[in-house]
C-alpha cells in the first residue's frame, strides 16, 4: 500500500508522533529521528539562531533528506514561542520555507500572519494547522467551540488545541471536541495531562507531540516512551510504526 501523504495523515488512519527541534545539529537529529521511528519533525524555527532564509532551509535540509515529513513551526511569543522578529518578517519566512516542508502550523491569534500563511499554504499546496494555546488554563466548551470554528473559517486543515489541563472536568471538556470535530489536535498539558499525549489519539487527535531531549512542554513524554505506550493501546499505530521499519 502507497505511504499517505501528511495531508492524508491529518485526516484519517493512524496518529502521528511528532518531536520538536530547532537548528542545533540538525544532520544528527534527522538521524536519530528517522531511526528511532519519528512519524514527524516539527521544525520549530523560532529557535533557530538565525532567520535568514538560507541558513534556516540549510537546516531543514537534513530531516527532507532524512525522509521525515516536517511540519514548519515558527511560534510567536504570545503563545509560548520564541520569534522575535515582526509579522511582516515571520509572513516572509514563512513563504520561504512552505517549498521545503510538509505543512506549517500558525496561531489563530497571529490575525496579521494567519491570511498570508493560509494564501502562501495553498499556492505550495501545503496543508495548515492552525492552533491555539492557553498555558494558564482550559476555556469551557464553547469558548474552545468557538476557536474550533474560527480557525477553520480561516482556512485550516487541522486545528490544533493546546491548554493547561487542571483536572479530569479539564480532560473532559477536551476530549468532547475530539468527538464533536475531526481533523483535530486536542493535547492537555501540564501534569494533570500527560495521559491526553497517550489516550487523545485514540479517540482522534493527529498529533501528539513528544521529545527527544530538548525543550518538552509541560506533561509532554519522551519519545521512546510516547511510541511504547501508542504501540501498546492502538493497533493502528503499532501497524503503522511496524510498517514504518519494515
Amino acid at each position: 500500500m502507497a505511504t499517505q501523504t501528511l495531508r492524508e495523515r491529518l485526516t484519517g488512519g493512524a496518529p502521528l508522533v511528532a518531536v520538536s527541534f530547532g537548528d542545533d545539529d540538525p544532520a544528527g537529529h534527522a538521524a536519530r529521528a528517522r531511526a528511532l521511528g519519528v512519524d514527524l519533525a516539527e521544525l520549530r524555527i523560532d529557535w533557530h539562531r538565525s532567520a535568514e532564509p538560507a541558513d534556516v532551509l540549510a537546516a531543514i535540509a537534513p530531516f527532507r533528506a532524512a525522509g521525515l515529513p516536517t511540519l514548519a513551526t515558527i511560534r510567536s511569543k504570545a503563545e509560548g514561542g520564541y520569534w522575535s522578529g515582526d509579522d511582516a518578517a515571520r509572513l516572509r519566512l514563512f513563504a520561504a520555507v512552505l517549498p521545503a516542508v510538509d505543512a506549517v502550523d500558525v496561531e489563530l491569534s497571529s490575525d496579521q500572519v494567519l491570511p498570508g500563511v493560509v494564501a502562501a499554504a495553498r499556492a505550495a499546496d501545503r496543508p495548515v494547522i492552525v492552533s491555539y494555546h492557553d498555558f494558564d488554563r482550559t476555556p469551557g466548551a464553547a469558548e474552545l467551540r468557538a476557536k474550533v470554528e474560527a480557525a477553520r473559517a480561516a482556512g485550516a486543515d487541522a486545528v490544533k488545541i493546546s491548554t493547561m489541563a487542571q483536572g479530569a472536568g479539564d480532560l473532559r471538556v477536551l476530549a468532547g471536541l475530539l468527538v464533536e470535530y475531526d481533523r483535530m489536535i486536542v493535547i492537555g498539558m501540564g501534569a494533570e495531562g500527560a495521559g491526553s499525549r497517550v489516550f487523545f489519539p485514540l479517540l482522534g487527535s493527529r498529533i501528539t507531540y513528544s521529545a527527544i531531549g530538548g525543550r518538552p512542554a509541560p506533561g509532554q513524554l519522551p519519545f521512546e516512551e510516547t511510541k511504547r505506550l501508542l504501540t501498546t493501546f492502538s493497533p493502528e499505530y503499532a501497524a503503522s510504526a511496524e510498517a514504518m521499519t519494515a
